[in-house]
């Protein structure tokens, strides 16, 4: 499946979502409506610890893809709008920025339910 993550700042939930849902065989990408400048160190952290590869992970914007490349859009939460692209699924995920580690390995987790219910 090709799955596309966004949220906002697109260095935490939605580069773990790609990271893991590339892990589990699918073409997946990720962005942002207001990309940050660099991955989260936790975020970069958990992926490494659970054996996957953060390889060319950054945060990039919204504006760089197309939502008719992708099965399925995906926002992670905190209401983002994305009025040139489709969602079609909202996880309603908080955002684990500047939050503890062990905050980003229960997002990572959670992350990882969703995707093996689609």
């Amino acid at each position: 499946m090709r799955l596309l993550f966004v949220c906002v700042g697109n260095s935490c939930r939605s580069q773990m979502a790609e990271g893991i849902a590339r892990h589990l065989g699918h073409e997946a990408a990720s962005a942002g409506t207001h990309p940050a400048t660099q991955v989260s160190a936790n975020a970069l952290k958990v992926l490494e610890s659970k054996g996957i590869s953060t390889d060319g992970l950054k945060p990039k914007s919204v504006d760089s893809f197309n939502a008719n490349d992708f099965d399925m859009v995906i926002s992670m939460g905190c209401g983002v709008s994305c009025p040139a692209m489709r969602i079609d699924q909202d996880w309603g995920l908080d955002d684990p920025v500047g939050q503890s580690l062990s905050v980003f390995e229960a997002t990572a987790e959670e992350i990882e339910r969703r995707l093996s219910q689609l």
